[in-house]
């Protein structure tokens, strides 16, 4: 079934919040309303199965596996009415015509993706994704020291946080991150 309109929706926050949790659950939605679901993932992303998006609670659907934003153009299926794409901030900024161009050809485009990266800062095309949606949803995690409302993604290197001039990308999951509150996130400088 086809959309009178596409639209952008984004679902962002921290790590463990629930982003892919939620876009698995609107993808199930979706085909449920027999409507043609295609979803990617940027390639980089091989923490769990690598053609499938997967939450850190072990729910998937299936995915394709891509190196570039333009690899979503070329394989996007005739008649998909509804986009997946999950982790968004590892694409390249040419993420942000692709999702704009299938919004304006009338596809539904979900998108999720972290707001902020380790040091607290804004994180590749996010910004930009978020300021175009129709839609966004930022979700909180729990803080794993205090229990309060996570907002911010933990870099931990040996047990201790990582430093502000580390690399930004590098691809984990509970082993080197974890979900803080404003108060507890820390990011040594010096």
């Amino acid at each position: 079934m086809a959309h009178q309109y596409g639209s952008v929706e984004v679902i962002t926050g921290s790590m463990f919040c629930g982003k892919t949790e939620e876009l698995i659950r609107r993808l199930r939605r979706a085909t449920i309303a027999r409507q043609k679901v295609q979803v990617f993932k940027p390639i980089i992303d091989d923490r769990y199965a690598f053609a499938k998006v997967t939450s850190h609670s072990g729910t998937d659907f299936d995915a394709l596996p891509i190196g570039s934003s333009q690899e979503i153009i070329a394989r996007l299926e005739p008649g998909t009415t509804v986009v997946g794409i999950d982790e968004a901030q590892f694409f390249d900024d040419g993420i942000v015509d692709v999702v704009n161009l299938l919004a304006d050809r009338g596809i539904r485009v979900i998108v999720t993706g972290l707001d902020t990266d380790f040091r607290g800062e804004p994180f590749g095309c996010m910004p930009v994704l978020i300021a175009k949606a129709e839609n966004v949803d930022k979700l909180n995690a729990i803080c794993m020291v205090c229990g309060e409302p996570a907002s911010r993604t933990q870099r931990l290197v040996n047990g201790k946080p990582a430093h502000y001039h580390d690399p930004i990308v590098i691809v984990g999951a509970s082993e080197m991150y974890e979900a803080r509150c404003r108060r507890c996130h820390q990011v040594p400088r010096d």
